[in-house]
């Protein structure tokens, strides 16, 4: 048996898109042992995940921090790794590949720069769809990638029949109208209105609620959705994720919860302005659809409505 690293910093969506690309590493690598490099907000998260036998917590201390760095190595190298699979692709796992395996060819380390088509660079290379790349990325490592390109994010479900059970959940919509301060393009102003056509067509047919993250909750409590927490703290990936899962429909921003949404099998749609496509970040699924707008300002209550009202008829 030999020991393969797969490195998956984050962030929350990117978690969701790289599950099938996971599960193909592990399915091609099933007489080996599967560690797994990533952050702090996915640790323990990732400690469930089925085809992961560890899970290495990497701290992302600066690049100056020398001691800290010395000792990442040190545990890294400790593990004789014979493949990395680099599913980051970010100037720090690069960092790390200098470090590791300065000389290394794509048959030690699997990254979007050491599998890159002949003839295209990496911004080009860039341009196309994230699960796209990753299914080049792993068949250029000579991988058979059944999963990569439909990712199945549920294997992140946890029990959450005491939430159910205190917010009286059984049909619900569940909505997203949050984003990062720093990203405020990606927000959509109209889930009030919307919130207003839902109880006026569809009467108590459907709970209305959101699952505000930490940051989030006092904005939470100004929205006419009921907030979802538990001990009224935020609720963790995997009651997020079940959550998500048990919907009758999700609207979302371009956010992590929508990229959950589009690999658990959840009917919802999410709202793209001109930040990026739905192409390039890959979110388009069999029951998760997007709306793509140049101004998201511009985009009705009513057209989301339509496309809601469609997909419940």
């Amino acid at each position: 048996m030999s020991n393969i690293l797969i490195i998956k910093h984050g962030s929350l969506g990117d978690i969701a898109q790289a599950s099938g690309a996971i599960q193909d590493i592990f399915e091609n690598h099933s007489n080996d042992k599967i560690f797994l490099l990533t952050t702090k907000p996915y640790f323990e998260l990732f400690r469930k995940n089925p085809h992961i036998h560890e899970v290495i917590l990497d701290k992302r201390s600066s690049r100056m921090n020398i001691f800290y760095l010395y000792s990442l190595m040190k545990e890294l190298k400790k593990h004789n790794f014979i493949k990395v699979f680099d599913l980051q692709n970010s100037s720090r796992t690069s960092f790390y590949k200098n470090i590791l395996f300065p000389k290394a060819s794509n048959e030690i380390w699997s990254s979007s720069i050491t599998t890159l088509p002949d003839g295209k660079n990496k911004e080009e290379f860039d341009k196309i769809s994230v699960l796209e790349r990753f299914n080049h990325q792993l068949k250029t490592s000579n991988l058979k990638t059944n999963n990569t390109l439909k990712p199945d994010f549920k294997w992140a479900c946890s029990n959450i029949d005491e939430i159910f059970k205190r917010y009286n959940l059984q049909k619900y919509i569940l909505l997203f109208p949050f984003c990062s301060p720093h990203l405020t393009l990606k927000k959509w102003p109209y889930y009030d209105e919307l919130t207003d056509l839902i109880l006026k067509n569809f009467n108590e047919e459907y709970k209305i609620i959101t699952v505000p993250g930490p940051n989030e909750i006092d904005d939470a409590k100004n929205l006419k959705a009921i907030p979802i927490l538990d001990n009224d703290k935020a609720l963790n990936i995997s009651q997020l994720t079940t959550l998500i899962q048990k919907s009758s429909f999700v609207i979302a921003n371009d956010t992590g919860p929508a990229h959950i949404a589009a690999h658990v099998g959840a009917k919802g749609l999410t709202l793209f302005g001109k930040h990026t496509t739905a192409y390039k970040v890959s979110i388009e699924r069999e029951n998760f659809k997007p709306i793509q707008v140049e101004d998201l300002k511009k985009l009705s209550a009513d057209r989301v409505f339509e496309r809601l009202s469609n997909s419940l008829s």
